[in-house]
């Protein structure tokens, strides 16, 4: 079994079109074909079922696509950790977060890491937490800022809790509320703005009504963070948010939840059988220096607190 004939076999599955794959890795595709045809050799089963023209993954085929994937992304790390060895000077982190924190502090703690490694490329992917935890275990990411707690626990994972985020009623800013709480009882019948699934202070959100007794009244729903943000600024209703995120939108207001409230620990992670190349070391060891200064200094997002490691 080679990396190229896993390359190829990756390439059909995503594809499911034998001349497109070979279009995408720049071969010919009786090559890309023989290829494939020697790993099955190799294997002793079909990965491909080709009835009609359709091409699809044999049980074989679904059985080997994720660790294919696995071991193509853990031989791209050690290329990238071999490149390291003569210094910081080149490389690449690929780091996952969810819109809320990049929309955050993570913008200040990305410059910091270029202004010390300007050579170390940096890949951001943005999504919810539990696509970026499927990216961890593909190998697809290096490190990620997620939110605990996971759904159930993942033994493949070692995560790191660095901040604590309060969780906020964000409402237009001439509808400040004369009290510094909110129970949730009040948003009983209020028009709110909802994320669309996947995102964890959706789900968060939604719990804490259904406790309560009720269900949200839903004037809107199926956004992302920027678009969920600019729909209560028209009106439409109010949103439970993190609370960074209102940092710079003078249109809007936070007002918290009555004690206990809700709140989402933000931890770091990555994959627990594959040592973090040196670039992705550095940069968990700035963002680590950054929230820790952050966090002395009281310079931390309002209603963001450090974890005490």
């Amino acid at each position: 079994m080679q990396l190229q004939q896993l390359a190829y076999f990756v390439a059909v599955a995503e594809t499911r079109h034998f001349t497109q794959a070979a279009e995408r890795m720049r071969v010919a595709q009786p090559s890309l074909s023989k290829q494939i045809k020697a790993l099955e050799t190799d294997l002793g089963a079909p990965l491909f079922s080709r009835a009609r023209g359709n091409v699809t993954l044999t049980a074989a085929g679904e059985a080997l696509l994720p660790l294919a994937r696995r071991m193509l992304a853990d031989a791209d790390t050690a290329r990238q950790e071999v490149a390291e060895l003569a210094g910081l000077r080149r490389g690449r982190v690929r780091l996952g977060a969810t819109p809320s924190l990049c929309a955050g502090l993570l913008a200040d703690a990305l410059a910091r890491f270029h202004r010390d490694y300007p050579g170390i490329e940096l890949l951001v992917e943005e999504g919810g937490s539990r696509d970026l935890v499927r990216a961890l275990a593909r190998g697809q990411i290096d490190l990620s800022l997620i939110i605990m707690p996971l759904q159930g626990d993942d033994p493949a994972l070692v995560t790191e809790e660095i901040l604590r985020e309060n969780l906020v009623v964000a409402a237009p800013s001439h509808q400040k509320p004369r009290r510094p709480y909110l129970r949730i009882e009040e948003l009983r019948g209020r028009p709110m703005v909802m994320f669309r699934r996947g995102y964890d202070v959706r789900e968060a959100t939604l719990t804490a009504c259904r406790q309560a007794g009720f269900e949200p009244a839903l004037a809107v729903q199926g956004g992302e963070m920027d678009a969920v943000l600019r729909f209560v600024e028209a009106g439409l209703g109010v949103a439970v948010v993190p609370s960074m995120v209102l940092d710079g939108r003078p249109g809007l207001v936070g007002t918290p939840l009555a004690p206990p409230g809700l709140n989402r620990t933000i931890a770091l992670a990555h994959r627990r059988d594959v040592e973090p190349a040196r670039a992705a070391r550095a940069f968990r060891a700035t963002l680590l220096s950054f929230v820790a200064e952050a966090g002395q200094e009281g310079t931390l997002p309002q209603g963001v607190e450090l974890i005490p490691q």
